[in-house]
């Protein structure tokens, strides 16, 4: 069985590997689910660690398989299973527990361990192979009305995660009614981001660096959002027209950026950090001004890393709203498929070069949609 794998550490490593067949009774108490893969979403995290940024293989391999964002196919089901049958169409998690009470209680997305278990980016192999197998627990139905653009579930996730956390932090203020957002980046995440909060009826300010037209543009406009380019008004300024904002959805990973949404997030506001980046980038900040700024405005940053399955749930319903009230605007964001695993150098280059990308995905199955 193919795979498109990297050896941790080693830039530039990204090769097809070879990986046995996995079978059900693999996973213990019957819950196993074996997977056909069909689609696979590849982003920015792959891009790093094939440039060797971070990324850990499993135990007895010398390489990691790549993919955190599948799609696929119940292919057979251990005799434990109820809730999945062969046909179904699923997405799988890509945290797993590890030894922290959070682990224990089915939030490892929140765990305080230093080890992480991540399918795809640490410990464990990822998605972008033929097939894989994995417990019942980890393994999310799909409605067929969103076959189409089910491989987009897993960073909407990310966004449910974010926004809920959002909420969740502000009942501290008894009530909390938040009107407008602004969501830095226009990428995946930021556009993933806009459409929840759209559908949570705020308005939304969208900013990105690159100027319209674009693609980008023209669907953040779709939801009814506002486009703003920080070339010609930059976050803070953005907040004086649009806001002030109750809600910062941060999608860059840019740590400048993080730091001009402090300044510029609204009294009781909070912001939302999704971004990463392996660099080591260091700013100068007015920091005695952010810190009044977050003490006398009762402001709260969050970060969020990648979700459980409770928001990849939430996740399938805002998506299947979303194909209601906005019909085909997820489609639109799988602008560039990669027909095959033995393409992997064609999926590096879509990530490492093609600007206009919104999502890279690799094609595996003739029945993605």
């Amino acid at each position: 069985m193919k795979a498109i794998a990297v050896y941790p550490g080693k830039p530039n490593s990204i090769h097809l590997a070879d990986l046995p067949m996995p079978r059900v009774d693999e996973i213990p108490n019957g819950r196993g689910v074996l997977v056909k893969v069909l689609r696979v979403g590849v982003d920015g995290t792959d891009k790093e660690i094939n440039a060797a940024e971070y990324g850990a293989a499993p135990p007895g391999y010398d390489f990691l398989t790549l993919g955190h964002e599948s799609f696929g196919r119940v292919v057979e089901v251990g005799p434990n299973v109820r809730d999945l049958a062969p046909g179904d169409y699923v997405v799988a998690t890509v945290r797993r527990p590890g030894h922290s009470i959070y682990d224990l209680i089915g939030t490892s997305d929140m765990t305080t361990d230093t080890t992480y278990y991540e399918r795809g980016i640490s410990l464990l192999h990822g998605y972008l192979t033929e097939y894989y197998v994995d417990d019942a627990e980890f393994i999310v139905k799909v409605p067929a009305t969103l076959q189409g653009v089910g491989v987009l579930l897993e960073p909407t996730s990310v966004v449910e995660k974010g926004i809920e956390q959002a909420y969740e932090i502000q009942r501290r203020l008894k009530v909390w009614r938040p009107q407008r957002a602004a969501v830095v980046g226009a990428g995946p995440l930021g556009l993933l981001a806009t459409l929840a909060l759209r559908l949570r009826g705020l308005q939304v300010a969208t900013l990105a660096r690159t100027e319209p037209p674009t693609l980008n543009s023209e669907l953040v406009q779709a939801l009814g959002a506002r486009y703003v380019s920080t070339r010609q008004l930059p976050l803070a300024q953005a907040a004086q027209a649009y806001g002030p904002f109750d809600i910062i959805f941060e999608a860059t990973g840019a740590s400048s950026v993080v730091f001009e949404g402090m300044q510029a997030l609204g009294h009781n506001g909070v912001l939302v950090l999704t971004g990463i980046s392996g660099g080591k980038r260091t700013a100068e900040v007015p920091g005695d001004q952010i810190l009044m700024g977050f003490v006398l405005g009762n402001k709260v940053a969050v970060g969020s890393v990648n979700a459980n399955r409770t928001y990849f749930e939430r996740g399938v319903q805002d998506m299947a709203l979303a194909e209601s009230l906005y019909p085909g605007w997820l489609a639109r964001l799988l602008t560039h498929p990669v027909r095959g695993l033995e393409n992997y150098a064609e999926m590096i280059r879509l990530l490492t070069e093609e600007k206009s990308a919104i999502k890279v995905y690799v094609e595996l199955g003739r029945d993605a949609g």
